[in-house]
């Protein structure tokens, strides 16, 4: 379904990490206030897949109630927020690379106050797709260490 948004980000970066990696850390959401920084907590209503809700608990208190409308295991994942009129829509794509990963994160918000409320939402987008990448990247070399004998 095509979405004519009101304000469009993309944010991407390569990694060294592969894709299952990145996509093990975003369909955890457990880890996202460890690498998101307005992030300070997220409760899943169930499983890591299509249909299933939460809420986002931001910097300062704030909730922001989501729902994850595309899983596709070790690709990605869109989420909608919707507050009234407005809606955001954060995909979350990571394709293999010769030597890692392409981590892709698009915002599109459509309604009221769109292209206001945009930069807000995507201020941290820069810093929170490095850590993110930092993240795997280090699980990655973790896993790859061989203990000594």
């Amino acid at each position: 379904m095509e979405h004519s948004a009101d304000f469009h980000h993309v944010e991407t970066l390569r990694t060294t990490a592969s894709p299952e990696r990145v996509f093990a850390l975003w369909s955890d959401p457990s880890t996202w206030a460890s690498w998101d920084p307005p992030v300070e907590r997220v409760v899943l209503d169930g499983p890591f897949r299509v249909g299933t809700s939460g809420t986002m608990v931001m910097a300062g208190g704030f909730e922001m109630a989501f729902e994850l409308v595309e899983v596709r295991p070790d690709h990605g994942y869109l989420d909608v927020i919707r507050m009234g009129e407005l809606e955001i829509r954060i995909d979350h794509v990571v394709e293999a690379t010769d030597g890692g990963s392409l981590v892709t994160v698009t915002t599109d918000i459509t309604g009221p106050g769109a292209e206001g409320i945009g930069g807000m939402v995507t201020a941290d987008a820069p810093t929170a797709v490095a850590a993110l990448v930092a993240m795997a990247e280090s699980a990655t070399a973790d896993q790859d260490r061989v203990p000594a004998t």
